[in-house]
């Protein structure tokens, strides 16, 4: 199935929802998303799209503030799914365990993890590792005692690093399922998708571009060479290539300090989040996600995924790359192979 109809078909049907909805006999009758870092400004867009889903019976919501309020917020919308929010657990003695991540934890089904501080202009995604890699640890830490078998999807960046600092915190637990462990790329599919479309006079629901390798600057890698239709010369490729791979700077630099790229960041974990709803029920789901993968010597590459009930069904070949994609390929890999290994350093140290 391809993505990115899969994608349009399902945010117009929640869009649509009114207070009369009816749900498919098909939808689960029971799916807890978790979102962690919900009252951010990734968390809570996406929050709002997970509660509009039909795929979502029950949204659960987690950050260090706020969390109540937004919960309470989304809960008047007329859809089936039930709302909670929760917030970190005072601190006690004895000690105990964080009481409000256990309650948002506990059956969940998918946890997405955008929690952590956004890009300012002139930060790179690495210059964001010390404060968000260390927030993801203690989370996944978290998702590793409450919901072990639960589907991990980190938006936090750099994802390049951040997945690999989960995989080794969930293996120092004896929990860690590469099938259940993913970094959402769907944001770099849709930046390519709608560059195209714009640039060729196509709908973009009409195109589906594959993008591979990682989810920063040049570790990025969209194959425009399978698009139907485009043809570009060399310096309009490059021109499309750099700004698929360098949209989130775009985005900062319009916002001028207020933040980064939150709502289509947001729309993206959605997309990611619906679809893999929709596998766990048995449809056929394929989607762009950075996983464990063989494909390269990288141990965790970003690629065309066919996902299943468990996760990760099967990483699907590459193919062939044309001479320009190779070049970038070669570029990309030795600086996505650091960033892998500088999230396993940062658990492992």
């Amino acid at each position: 199935m391809i993505m990115n109809r899969v994608a349009n078909k399902a945010i117009s049907a929640a869009l649509r929802t009114t207070a009369a909805r009816t749900f498919t006999t098909t939808t689960p009758s029971s799916a807890k998303v978790a979102v962690l870092g919900a009252a951010g400004g990734i968390g809570q867009p996406l929050s709002l799209l997970c509660k509009l889903s039909p795929e979502v019976t029950e949204l659960s919501c987690y950050d260090i503030v706020g969390t109540p309020g937004v919960a309470a917020d989304l809960s008047h919308i007329p859809t089936k799914s039930s709302t909670t929010g929760a917030l970190p657990a005072p601190v006690s003695w004895p000690l105990r365990g964080d009481g409000g991540l256990e309650e948002t934890l506990k059956g969940a089904d998918i946890v997405v993890i955008p929690a952590g501080v956004p890009r300012k202009p002139g930060m790179t995604r690495d210059d964001l590792f010390n404060t968000n890699a260390s927030i993801v640890k203690t989370l996944v830490e978290g998702c590793a005692e409450y919901c072990p078998d639960a589907m991990i999807a980190i938006i936090s960046n750099p994802v390049n690093s951040t997945v690999p600092i989960a995989a080794e915190v969930l293996k120092k637990a004896g929990v860690y399922n590469p099938k259940k462990l993913v970094g959402v790329t769907t944001l770099d599919v849709c930046r390519a998708n709608t560059f195209v479309a714009n640039s060729i006079g196509k709908d973009p629901k009409d195109v589906d571009v594959t993008v591979i390798g990682g989810h920063a600057g040049i570790t990025i890698l969209p194959l425009f060479s399978r698009v139907e239709g485009a043809s570009f010369s060399d310096e309009e490729l490059e021109a499309i290539t750099v700004r698929t791979q360098f949209g989130g700077d775009e985005v900062v630099a319009a916002k001028a300090g207020a933040g980064s790229a939150t709502l289509s960041m947001a729309y993206a974990g959605y997309v990611f989040t619906e679809n893999a709803l929709k596998a766990m029920r048995g449809e056929d789901v394929v989607q762009c996600a950075y996983v464990e993968s063989d494909l390269t010597d990288a141990e965790f590459f970003a690629s065309p995924v066919k996902f299943g009930k468990d996760g990760v069904e099967e990483i699907l070949p590459l193919g062939e790359l044309s001479d320009y994609e190779k070049s970038w390929f070669d570029k990309m890999l030795p600086e996505l192979k650091k960033q892998i290994q500088k999230g396993q350093d940062f658990v492992n140290k």
